[in-house]
């Protein structure tokens, strides 16, 4: 094998994690704090965790998803480990359904998405609330989580596109 090949490899194998960290660092936060922007927010690091583990669990290992979970935190500016648990908990929740589901489909997929969603944002809440002195809106988390569903078809459908194209499936 080439060096080039070689490199195309590893990068098309770690495209995930490349994805998620991209992802993390540019949390736009600042959008916020212009007040006549009505912006909605959802939130593509779930649905990049759920999709890669659920789909192809080789390509996203959990390391990766705590680390980026910690950068997410930085960037925000929480408490640290607040998102890589709720990263890690949709992880194994999605590793669970991709264990127990006889064929997979992007309808059950997506209504499996609910549960475990709601999973990892009861557990966000609940840190934050317990272990933390920050305040947040409840329909701005219930909003997030809305959104975050309601674009997760949208984002299954590029990545199966990217992944048919890339790896010749």
């Amino acid at each position: 094998m080439s060096i080039l090949s070689t490199s195309k490899e590893i990068f098309f194998n770690n495209i995930a994690a490349i994805i998620l960290y991209i992802v993390s660092f540019s949390t736009f936060q600042g959008l916020k704090e212009i007040p006549d922007l009505v912006i909605f927010s959802f939130n593509l690091q779930m649905i990049i965790v759920y999709y890669y583990v659920l789909k192809f669990p080789d390509h996203l290992g959990l390391g990766h998803i705590f680390l980026a979970g910690l950068v997410n935190d930085v960037v925000i500016g929480i408490p640290l480990g607040i998102s890589s648990l709720s990263y890690l908990v949709l992880s194994f929740l999605s590793s669970y359904i991709r264990e127990v589901t006889l064929r997979s489909k992007m309808t059950s997929e997506w209504i499996t998405f609910i549960p475990a969603l709601f999973f990892s944002n009861f557990i966000y809440y609940l840190i934050i609330n317990n272990f933390s002195h920050l305040s947040f809106y409840y329909v701005d988390l219930l909003r997030n989580t809305f959104f975050t569903f309601l674009f997760f078809p949208i984002f299954y459908f590029i990545f199966n596109t990217f992944h048919t194209k890339i790896y010749k499936i």
